[in-house]
């Protein structure tokens, strides 16, 4: 007979289209027609052959950690999934891995802006499943085993009720999506002391949270992911190559190449609760089900939070993949015909010749950095001995330049002004509305706010009964 714990425990397909199939159906944005475009148009696409590709980028190629020099680096673990969290904000590309590199034909299904809208979709009257409905100012969370509110809300199958379903496709991000939801209905709590009329709660607090999430980007994000000085001279003299007018686009340099460096600092196995085991990224941390109490992260694990223990380190950017990354399991990629793909490096190898980006080397000259010599890039043994895709010679130039613990200046370069960017192209972001602005939520350094005061807040008050939701949608409370 079945009990009632099973659930927590049962690997559960997806009840969507697997977010990462290698031919999934290209969809109509959600939120529009929103494109991408080119940072360097009128450099020449790389062309190179999917069997020099698959040699690279699947198990055992160059981007197997056997190759590695080091373990790990001296960044905290939790960046690579904040910066996750950014991408699943501002791109999704639905297209098939192996589309067409014409960039008219390619859709953006997010906007170009660091607002959340993975988190908030389209607002309550758009998506009012995502919020309470006895308490319409506040973002619904889901319930665990154990009757607290730490996972995201959940219908009667276990399918999380997101903006976006990549929130869900492992622990670490839906949890981050967790705390990040929390935090909106702290700040809904405080602008009620404050005052502010119910009829308005919900976009306060969305702009507040939006704000605090575009400060941390800028000046806590891009320090550890670029280096402090460049990030200061970023700030004071602006973008150099991405100026954009009018609608903003994410060119296709960032999306497919530059921020997805952060799959090279995954770690294979992380420990996400004091005194617990390690856990493989995946499988034992796949998502696409409810959380049990046993799997809730403890952030401090994992960002240096002021007075806690040193939280684990990511793993070095070094142009390798963790083995859980190379060998991604059937429940994310869907049935495959072509077993190269379930390494996350051939699909990163293969989108970046999909969308015709240039070559790493190309790039280097044309924005005035000294190229790297092919033996810093080291694939003439895997059979290729011509310019290096984007990608991949990004991961190497953080290697050979910074040692792994950032990105190199042609990598710091493309996600720096992207994200610059976008923020002060956003009419409503804090750089457009009120430069002079500063996080108004506690901090546990004064006059320094960083992401672990955003995601490690205390409970000040338990959260109301009639705003949860168990896994199963079982709303509780009258």
């Amino acid at each position: 007979m079945a009990t009632r714990s099973e659930p927590w425990r049962r690997p559960q397909r997806p009840a969507r289209d697997h977010c990462m199939a290698p031919g999934r159906t290209t969809e109509s944005p959600v939120g529009g027609g929103h494109r991408y475009t080119r940072m360097f148009p009128g450099l020449p696409h790389l062309s190179i052959g999917p069997d020099v590709l698959r040699a690279v980028g699947r198990a055992g190629g160059a981007c197997d950690t056997r190759y590695s020099r080091r373990a790990e680096s001296s960044v905290a673990a939790g960046w690579p999934v904040f910066g996750q969290f950014i991408a699943h904000d501002i791109t999704a590309d639905r297209s098939p891995v192996t589309h067409h590199d014409d960039a008219a034909l390619v859709r953006n299904a997010r906007s170009a802006r660091l607002d959340l809208e993975s988190m908030y979709g389209d607002g309550p009257i758009g998506n009012p499943f995502l919020f309470s409905r006895k308490d319409p100012a506040k973002m619904l969370l889901g319930l665990n085993d154990q009757n607290l509110a730490e996972d995201l809300p959940r219908n009667q199958e276990g399918v999380a009720l997101v903006g976006d379903p990549r929130q869900d496709v492992h622990l670490l991000i839906s949890q981050m999506h967790v705390a990040m939801l929390k935090a909106h209905n702290r700040l809904v709590d405080r602008l009620r002391e404050d005052g502010v009329p119910e009829a308005d709660l919900v976009s306060e607090a969305r702009r507040a949270l939006t704000w605090h999430y575009q400060w941390t980007v800028l000046n806590d994000f891009l320090p550890t992911t670029i280096g402090a000085q460049r990030t200061q001279r970023l700030l004071h003299d602006g973008p150099r190559f991405f100026q954009p007018t009018g609608v903003v686009s994410i060119p296709f340099e960032f999306a497919d190449a530059a921020f997805r460096y952060g799959h090279s600092q995954m770690r294979h196995a992380y420990r996400v609760q004091r005194g617990g085991g390690e856990l493989t990224l995946f499988p034992d941390l796949i998502g696409f089900r409810p959380v049990a109490s046993d799997r809730v992260v403890d952030w401090s694990l994992l960002f240096d939070v002021h007075g806690e223990p040193r939280a684990a380190r990511s793993r070095p950017i070094d142009g390798c993949l963790p083995e859980p990354l190379l060998r991604l399991p059937v429940d994310i990629t869907g049935e495959l015909d072509d077993q190269n793909y379930e390494s996350l490096a051939v699909r990163d190898l293969q989108r970046g010749v999909a969308t015709g980006l240039p070559s790493g080397e190309a790039v280097a000259a044309l924005v005035g950095e000294e190229p790297l010599r092919p033996e810093e890039i080291g694939l003439s043994e895997f059979g290729w001995s011509g310019e290096t895709p984007l990608w991949y010679y990004l991961l190497k130039e953080a290697e050979v330049r910074e040692e792994g613990e950032r990105l190199g200046p042609v990598g710091s370069l493309i996600v720096g002004e992207v994200l610059l960017g976008i923020v002060d192209a956003d009419p409503e972001s804090f750089r457009s509305v009120e430069p002079s602005w500063h996080p108004t939520l506690p901090s546990r350094v004064p006059d320094r706010f960083t992401l672990a005061d955003l995601l490690v807040l205390h409970d000040d008050h338990p959260m109301p009964q009639h705003l949860l939701v168990d896994s199963f949608g079982v709303r509780t409370g009258s």
